[in-house]
């Protein structure tokens, strides 16, 4: 679907927002937690994640779509001193985030719950340390394909985002995801493959943590294709 945002930008949301029923602990996860840990829409002008946070971080890294929050939580366990964002409009994922947030005390998680889009828009240039895209959901329908979210206009605002130096990781088991993701990538100036040989993208970058999806795709015999790209 799509709609229009307060401030004018243009959200494009496909899929569910919602999935099985919420159990009442989660539901209750939703209200007591959410408006804490939830950075609401932005509507006019550049909005300064670090604000967000108690502590301001030392640097901020965003994740769009994370899903269960498995990737997320784990970063923030291991990185005290960074604020991580993470963007995703499924709500029982966000639940699921919310139950790790509350059972281990990780104070420097914050989310999004709609477009990553809207709130990588409104960022201020070179704002961002790491931004992450793993396992978009790949629309293989030739129709689809503009659902995408890595696209030229996405990849324009990640290199604003994204500080010199600044890393995108990007994750797919999908074949044509990957080539789709590349191409965009490597068409905008501002980035750099960092790979310089085959085992660069058939293998995880060190301190690489893996999300719930990738193992399941492993254990299938899927191949993972691993992409990073630094801001010139």
């Amino acid at each position: 679907m799509e709609e229009r945002a307060a401030a004018g930008i243009r959200r494009q949301l496909w899929g569910r927002r919602l999935g099985h029923r919420l159990r009442p602990s989660q539901q209750t996860l939703l209200a007591s937690e959410l408006p804490q840990f939830s950075i609401p829409a932005p509507t006019i002008g550049a909005i300064d994640l670090g604000l967000a946070f108690k502590r301001r971080p030392t640097e901020v890294w965003l994740e769009v779509g994370f899903g269960a929050g498995e990737h997320l939580a784990e970063l923030a366990r291991r990185h005290a001193d960074i604020g991580f964002v993470g963007c995703e409009p499924f709500i029982n994922g966000v639940a699921s985030l919310l139950a790790k947030i509350q059972g281990e005390a990780l104070d420097n998680i914050r989310v999004f719950v709609d477009d990553a889009r809207l709130l990588i828009d409104a960022l201020p240039l070179a704002s961002l340390g790491r931004i992450f895209v793993l396992f978009p959901d790949p629309w293989p329908k030739r129709r689809h394909h503009k659902r995408r979210f890595v696209s030229p206009a996405t990849v324009v605002a990640m290199a604003a985002a994204l500080r010199p130096g600044g890393e995108l990781r990007i994750a797919t088991d999908h074949p044509g995801v990957c080539r789709w993701m590349l191409q965009h990538v490597l068409d905008c100036c501002e980035f750099a493959w960092t790979a310089r040989a085959p085992v660069d993208w058939r293998e995880p970058p060190p301190e690489w943590v893996p999300t719930r999806y990738e193992k399941k795709a492993l254990a299938k015999g899927d191949r993972i294709h691993y992409l990073r790209f630094v801001r010139k």
